[in-house]
């Protein structure tokens, strides 16, 4: 197949590509359902996702990806890549998750968004095949989305500074000291009273707060008998921010609050911060994109701009992969019908599991591969993806 000068195909070779992309999707379909059942009734929690990882391994084998498992020092990580005859051209990459929340399982439907990076690959690898255009494919499987920062892991192993863009998917719905405590409780210093004052106070600045920030935590030891004054209490609290700069502004508030109850009660801090997880940073080109294809074919109407940038719908470290790679992450309905049912909720685990979030994941599956497509055969856009991700 003969391109012009410009890398640019013409609108009926497009619509070529399109199908065989859509058409090789649909073909494993079935398939994608079967291993995303697999997925929700086995969860499994970050960096323990060892059926996941070998359900993906060997399919995506099976599937003529060249597949490296435990990748990049993650037992649990792995990339599969495929590269067109013609050379290696840009390179397009995926993301999979596929860790649960305790108890609740899949309650964020990892095993929808772990097929979903998978019919990617699979469409776009179909289409390098056919017409030998110039291109590489990579599907990174990421662990620990949830309770860790696997995506930060595989960044800092260098796992994406080849990628000239990544894009991935995600479904939602759119609307001191012990004393015995009665014997001689003056000699104590309460260490759970300043775990809970810091509680309180982090309650009572969510009041003076941006409506779009979120902070969360729980009291992961309280002590060890309840006559006992304990003098030893922990705690893990999230603090998020719809930007980084949001973030950066709030985390020395959330910080005094913690400082404010150890002096109060005389207990002795120690906090320490973890790993930032950064919000995504939108490449606007490729959003609208995005948007374009799955409203033309699916006829999904999105929320304005606007309205989409005042919803906080929590963080994930794929915005982390955003910072160093043009990127997004589109949120997907998987609801029949308007519902109140949110993310990280036994009610949204059980609707992951349906035919009707099967579906529609196929559906954003072949959106997100389109754009895929573009950044590969179409110079101009991606021209446009590059300059608005370098902030030119």
């Amino acid at each position: 197949m003969q391109r012009n000068k410009d890398y640019h195909y013409e609108a009926e070779s497009v619509n070529d590509l399109a199908d065989v992309a859509c058409q090789a999707i649909d073909e494993i379909s079935e398939e994608l359902r079967e291993i995303g059942l697999k997925i929700h009734d086995h969860p499994e929690l970050g960096y323990e996702e060892r059926f996941a990882h070998e359900l993906l391994v060997n399919y995506l084998k099976n599937k003529g990806f060249k597949v490296t498992s435990s990748a990049y020092g993650l037992e649990t990580a792995f990339v599969a890549e495929f590269q067109s005859k013609a050379g290696e051209g840009r390179v397009v990459a995926f993301n999979s998750e596929y860790d649960a929340l305790p108890e609740i399982g899949h309650a964020c439907g990892h095993n929808l968004i772990a097929i979903s990076g998978v019919a990617a690959a699979v469409g776009l690898k179909a289409v390098l095949e056919k017409f030998e255009i110039e291109g590489t494919v990579k599907l990174f499987g990421t662990p620990a989305e949830e309770n860790g920062f696997g995506k930060i892991d595989l960044i800092e192993a260098g796992a994406y500074k080849d990628v000239d863009a990544c894009l991935m998917l995600h479904p939602k719905q759119y609307f001191g000291k012990p004393s015995h405590a009665s014997g001689a409780p003056w000699e104590g210093i309460n260490a759970l009273d300043a775990i809970v004052s810091a509680y309180n106070s982090i309650g009572l600045l969510r009041q003076q707060n941006l409506p779009t920030n979120r902070i969360h935590g729980i009291i992961t030891n309280g002590g060890a008998a309840p006559n006992v004054i304990p003098d030893y209490t922990s705690g893990k609290f999230y603090v998020r921010g719809r930007t980084v700069e949001d973030l950066k502004a709030l985390c020395p508030r959330v910080q005094k609050c913690f400082e404010a109850a150890a002096e109060a009660t005389g207990a002795k801090l120690k906090l320490k911060w973890i790993r930032e997880v950064y919000d995504v940073k939108i490449n606007p080109p490729m959003a609208t994109r995005y948007e374009t294809y799955n409203s033309q074919k699916f006829g999904t109407k999105f929320p304005s701009k606007e309205q989409q940038s005042s919803i906080s719908f929590g963080t994930t470290d794929q915005g982390n992969v955003t910072y160093v790679v043009p990127g997004i992450h589109p949120i997907y309905n998987i609801f029949e019908s308007p519902a109140k049912v949110r993310n990280h909720t036994r009610e949204f685990a059980a609707q992951a599991r349906t035919i009707f979030a099967h579906d529609k994941t196929i559906e954003a599956s072949k959106s997100v591969t389109l754009v895929g497509l573009d950044i590969l055969i179409d110079d101009k856009f991606y021209k446009e993806v590059k300059k608005s991700f370098d902030g030119v």
